[in-house]
């Protein structure tokens, strides 16, 4: 079993930045943190890592990926021909992208052969940060998604319940339901108002009486407001926040990720990507920083969702949604958060996302301290996986 003992550097635990630390790994978990100084004897017999001058993390948490994709610019055109063959080798490459990026958990939102693989990558077969996988997105007849292949198209309350329980029965961790319509869609606006309250309340009280989160895909202000009162744990995208919006994510616990990244991926790249996802992106881009904006105001909890996968939005951009949400007027530190313990709360992960004894040691080295300045998260000095250093090799 390793032990390992980095010394002397800044902590961020998750919550709190704590200078002149240490921290012991015994095998795949933290087995002490404290101040260096006063170091368990067991340190000396561990693998130092001098970490003066640097900062430790835990393992960035990614909320939204899509590993059966890999950025083009034609997202619906990429999708031709996928299967889940198809979507488990690509996915193997790219979940390695969000591991050399300080990405040691991620959430897949809708794919095939993404179950497969998150099993792959837990038994220990193939490199790759930890995956909570949902399966194939729930969307309605002919709605968002429905022609890209990692959709299921359902109706009605039965059909929704039957749906959530055939995506557990297969593997799923985690339920995905779109609400609303998109931006990849084309002939779809993307606020269209999809499932009804009654179908959106059938999925989260299936999904939660089995213990399975639920994100909620929604742009629309009228679509949030139905996921957040049926109880979905995340809504992604969620770019049109009311102050009502707001006020109920927060008396709910309702997690945000704004996936922001994605938005701007396609917005900025106007003669790259399909014209009309370029139309509806540039729509809403001012609705998105204004929702950014009176979310952080009411206190709405944040997680960090990239849709990784969409045009112009490559895994492992996570460093950069946090950079951007910062940019957008979120405070470094609260970013910081949203991509590290609230992602662990909103998955329903105990032992990740905070550095504490008995936690997974999930662990990322910067040169500098990004609560102090996220650019540093840009380039990962060293990244550790249940205890394990990731080889130079993957990164």
């Amino acid at each position: 079993m390793v032990r390992s003992y980095i010394s002397d550097v800044t902590v961020f635990d998750g919550a709190r930045v704590r200078p002149h630390r240490g921290v012991l790994v015994d095998g795949d978990r933290i087995a002490w943190t404290g101040p260096h100084a006063r170091a368990p004897r067991a340190a000396t017999d561990a693998t130092e890592v001098d970490g003066s001058g640097r900062t430790l993390t835990p393992g960035l948490i990614d909320c939204h990926v899509h590993l059966d994709f890999d950025g083009a610019p034609d997202f619906a055109g990429e999708a031709q021909g996928l299967t889940p063959v198809m979507g488990a080798l690509k996915g193997t490459v790219n979940a390695r992208k969000h591991l050399a990026a300080g990405v040691t958990t991620i959430r897949d939102l809708g794919g095939v052969g993404t179950i497969e693989l998150a099993r792959m990558i837990s038994e220990g077969r193939l490199p790759g940060p930890r995956v909570v996988a949902a399966g194939r997105a729930l969307t309605i007849t002919g709605g968002h998604g429905h022609n890209i292949g990692i959709g299921r198209e359902v109706d009605g309350v039965e059909d929704v319940r039957g749906a959530v329980r055939e995506e557990i029965r297969a593997g799923a961790e985690a339920i995905k339901v779109i609400a609303t319509g998109g931006v990849l869609t084309p002939g779809i606006g993307a606020t269209f108002l999809a499932f009804t309250p009654d179908e959106l309340t059938a999925a989260v009280e299936t999904a939660h009486a089995r213990g399975v989160g639920v994100a909620a895909h929604a742009i629309g202000s009228e679509g949030i407001l139905h996921a957040v009162r049926a109880g979905v744990d995340t809504v992604e995208h969620c770019v049109q926040v009311t102050t009502q919006i707001a006020k109920e994510m927060v008396e709910r616990g309702t997690f945000r990720g704004p996936t922001i990244v994605a938005l701007l991926g396609i917005a900025n790249h106007a003669d790259e990507a399909p014209d009309y996802a370029v139309a509806k992106a540039t729509a809403l881009v001012e609705d998105a920083k204004a929702g950014h904006a009176r979310a952080i105001r009411a206190g709405v909890r944040h997680i960090c969702s990239t849709d990784a996968g969409t045009p112009f939005n490559p895994h492992g951009n996570a460093p950069n949604e946090v950079i951007a949400m910062v940019e957008w007027g979120m405070r470094p530190l609260d970013a910081m958060v949203a991509a590290t313990a609230n992602g662990a709360e909103a998955l329903r992960l105990d032992d990740v996302g905070r550095i504490e004894p008995g936690m997974r040691a999930d662990l990322v080295l910067w040169d500098a301290n990004p609560v102090e300045d996220p650019i540093a998260l840009r380039d990962a000095r060293a990244v550790w996986k249940d205890g394990a250093r990731v080889p130079r090799s993957i990164r």
